[in-house]
Parts: structure tokens; sequence; C-alpha cells
């Protein structure tokens, strides 16, 4: 049997959620939501935002795998075994010059067989997902995130498929009106695999362990639970990767947020000292989107948030970090982030050949707009993590459109994973060309425009969210592209209309004449 790559893809699967009644996507380098209006584009999108949330904090993950602390001797694992799993340990990461070249090393199936239970056991990780999901959708309750509560629940399966010939490894949420459950399986003919560089290495470097004779301080089963639990939690990101790097969620109007948020966080502070003088009254629900948005938009000039440009995995087309090239190409201009005296950040834009900076609100929209992008690229996001951005063509003119989808391709080359929401024809136009090029050869690349920003069609993922009246809700199915070279979204019907509807009233005019 051959092993099952841990970087296999990632499939979710949602039913009766929102305003979706059926999805299934798998996440890609580059993924895009497109369809109608209310079908639930962004319903998907903050979806993904929150799972990434929630499986991507490392506190969370460790407080899942408890140390295990046996009340009976049936419990342990059998002193062999316990024996086999020292020496395991110690010889794969006693010695940091001579682990694996790869990043990901699998467990003996003796040991693995110690941990499958671990990862399997999910079900206290429910109510705390789902109070997740509530946040970041700004919801009261679980009920007001499933389409029709007549059906009893709504569902959320991630499947993470290696090789053709396993069984995926899935966890499955229901949200019900009443109490979530969340159930996880790992086949046990599926291997699992670790991280080398996760907290096994890290547990073994700090010496909490004495490998000459007996442990210091732990019993010999209380050692070897206490290396269970490690790698329990080295191997669970590889099972649901890519869920388990940080996501960053770009909302729509981000102009207007941009604008805004300095007014909002004045208002908040004027307000602080009358809290008890004035009547109660509720308050404003502010989803978790926007209040992580906003967030990180007051931490953005914070020196922690500065990204060491070594991380970034450069394309042979650019040297210079992706926010310069947003700059150089889209904005003509520097767009800033700087604390004031009061430790509160100011944006502002330079646009080319001026001395002076202007105050963000008073660039174009356009500017406004992507300023947002050019900062998270410079401060916030790093390689391999998730940037969520809906509707990118908002406020730029087409030709712009065309540019900014250039750089997400470039940005996804560079090692971020982008997940896009639009309307724009222009966005999936420039996107199969982005795809087509990939085909030509290295040499040829160079001979057309922007020919070295390419991505394989095993890269890039375009959904199409159709509304239906029965059952009422949203299908959510991949489209391809087709003969013609495009993504068969169905803008060239609105366009076929139009014309028809020109061609009409041209015929009408003339028979009035």
């Amino acid at each position: 049997m051959k092993d099952s790559s841990p970087q296999g893809s990632l499939e979710l699967n949602v039913k009766n959620f929102g305003p979706i009644a059926e999805a299934k996507i798998d996440l890609r380098p580059l993924t895009v939501f497109v369809g109608p209006s209310n079908t639930g584009k962004s319903y998907l999108a903050i979806l993904i935002y929150a799972l990434h949330r929630f499986f991507s904090d490392d506190m969370l993950i460790r407080r899942r795998f408890p140390v295990h602390d046996p009340v009976r001797d049936d419990d342990d694992p059998p002193k062999e075994i316990r024996k086999q799993l020292v020496r395991w340990v110690k010889h794969t990461f006693e010695d940091k010059d001579k682990l694996p070249s790869k990043k990901q090393v699998r467990l003996p199936e003796t040991i693995a067989g110690l941990i499958r239970p671990l990862l399997n056991e999910s079900s206290p990780w429910g109510k705390d997902l789902v109070l997740g999901l509530i946040r970041c959708f700004g919801t009261d309750e679980a009920r007001g995130l499933i389409r029709k509560v007549s059906q009893g629940s709504a569902q959320v399966a991630i499947r993470k498929h290696g090789s053709a010939d396993l069984e995926p490894f899935a966890h499955k949420l229901h949200i019900g009106a009443k109490k979530p459950s969340l159930t996880a399986t790992i086949p046990e003919t599926s291997p699992i695999w670790i991280d080398a560089s996760g907290n096994t290495s890290e547990f073994r470097s700090r010496g909490r362990i004495s490998w000459e004779g007996e442990p210091e301080e732990l019993s010999e089963e209380r050692l070897a639970w206490r290396l269970i639990r490690d790698l329990a939690v080295d191997a669970f990101p590889s099972l649901i990767a890519p869920l388990h790097q940080p996501a960053f969620y770009l909302p729509a109007d981000r102009t207007g947020i941009m604008h805004a948020h300095m007014a909002l966080t004045s208002a908040l502070i004027h307000s602080a000292p009358m809290a008890g003088l004035r009547p109660a009254a509720p308050a404003p629900m502010l989803s978790g989107v926007l209040a992580d948005f906003l967030e990180q938009l007051i931490n953005l000039a914070t020196p922690r948030y500065r990204v060491p440009s070594r991380q970034w995995r450069y394309s042979p087309h650019r040297r210079s970090e992706l926010g310069d090239q947003i700059e150089k190409t889209i904005l003509v201009g520097t767009v800033k982030a700087q604390r004031s005296e009061t430790n509160y950040p100011y944006f502002s834009y330079r646009p080319e050949g001026w001395e002076n900076d202007l105050p963000l609100m008073n660039a174009s929209s356009m500017v406004s707009e992507l300023a947002p992008v050019v900062l998270y690229l410079r401060h916030v996001v790093r390689p391999d993590n998730v940037l969520i951005i809906e509707e990118p063509e908002s406020h730029l003119h087409p030709a712009m459109q065309v540019e900014f989808t250039r750089q997400l391709a470039a940005i996804v080359q560079a090692g971020v994973r982008v997940i896009l929401t639009t309307h724009s024809e222009w966005v999936l136009e420039e996107l199969a060309n982005i795809v087509q090029r990939s085909k030509l050869p290295e040499t040829r690349k160079k001979e057309i425009e922007s020919g070295i920003i390419s991505l394989r069609p095993d890269e890039v993922g375009v959904w199409l969210f159709q509304p239906k009246k029965r059952p009422k809700g949203s299908i959510v199915k991949e489209i391809s592209l087709d003969d013609s070279g495009l993504f068969p979204s169905g803008f060239d019907e609105v366009a076929a209309t139009l014309h028809n509807n020109w061609a009409d009233i041209s015929s009408r005019i003339g028979e009035s004449g």
C-alpha cells in the first residue's frame, strides 16, 4: 500500500448552512466563489475563516490532547511499546542536526496505533467550534446558522484525502438547534505523519526527558503518555492542513471601514466614562470578522506585525515585497501605516512624485480599497497563511481589476493561499488567462504580457453558487475552463441579454421612423 501524502487535498462539504443547501469544494491555493448576490458566497468564505481561526489555535489544540493520567493498569501502553516509543523519539529528535530533511515524518505503525484514538476523540470540541462560528457570523445563537431548522441541523464535513486507495480522515460537525456534535474518523489503515519541527522536538530539546535510565521526575507510564500527547499535537496539523494555518479576512466595503475605524474607536473611548450613567440599551452586534479586521487595523503599525522579507518565497518575476508590486502597478504611490503620538495608527497615501502624504480619506476610493491588501501583505500575512478578500473588484476600473487579478496570482505564487468572492467578469477572464499561460513552455512565457504570472489548473478552483427554488437554497458546483477558454459563470448571458435588448430597441426605432 502506498503512503498517504500528508499534503493531500482538503475537501469541505456543507449542507443546510445559511443560504447554502449543498456545497462541495476543495481548498486550492487560489479559490474563487462566483454567482448571484445573496447565494452564500460570503457565508462560505466566513465559514472557512472561522474554521481556520479555530484549527490554527495552538493552545486549543494542546488542550484537546491533555496528558493522560491512567487510572487502570490496562490503560497503559505495554512495556515493550513504551520502550519502543522512547527509543524512536530519542533517535528521531535527540540530534537536531540529524533531523529528516523533510518536514513531515511518518510514525511507526505501533506508535501510530497509540495516537489514533486521541485524534479520533473530538466530541468535546463541538460546542467550542459552534461558539467560534457564532462569533464570526455575529449571530445570537446557532439557530441563526441553519438554513432550514425543520431539517434538524446544518452539517459541515472536513475530509482530508491522501492516496486514492485510502479512506479520508474526516471531521463532521452537526450544528443542531439544541446541541452541536463533532466527530472525527481516522481509518486504521491511514498512516500518521508528524511535523518534525513541532512540539515533540521542542519537548525533547527543553531537556524535560532524561534519556539515560529512568526519567528524572516522571514515571515510565506518565512519560509515555506525555510523548503520546505531544505526538498527537504534532500529527494534528497534517490531518487538517491547510486549516491549521492562520487566515485573514478583508470584508467588503473596506473603504468605509478604513475611514470609519478612528471615529468608531473614538466613540467607544468617549462613551466609556458614561457607563452606568445612561439607561441600558441593547448593544449593536459586531461580527467577529469585522472585529478581527478592526483589531488588525489598529495593530498594523506595531513592529511585531512586521514580516521578515526572508520568509517570502519569491517568484522569478519579482524581488521586492508583494505590497510594493501593487503600489507600483496599480496605486502609483505608497501606502503607509504610522503611529500617532497617542500610539494610535493613522494611514496615509503619497502619490508618486509628491513630497507630502495625503490622509487616506482624501485619496481615491481605489486607494482606500487596496490599502488594506498592501498593508496586510507588508505587516501581517506570512507564507502559507490564507488571505480572504471579498469583492476584490470594488472601486476598480476594469483595467485595474485585471492587473489586481495578476497581482493576486503573484501572491499565490509567493506562497500565500487566497480565497476570493467576486461578481466580476474581468477577474474571471484574466484568471482564465493566468491558467492558460501555465501551459506555455517557460521560454515562451516571457514573450507575452505578464507571462511569468501563471498558475496551473490544479492550483485554481472556481465554484459557482446557483440559487434553486426546490429545494430553496444555493447549490455550489465547480466550473472549469470551457472550450472557449472561459469560466462559464453566466456573465456572458447578461451581456447577450443586453445586446438583444439593444437590437430590439434599435429595430423598433427603425420601424417607428
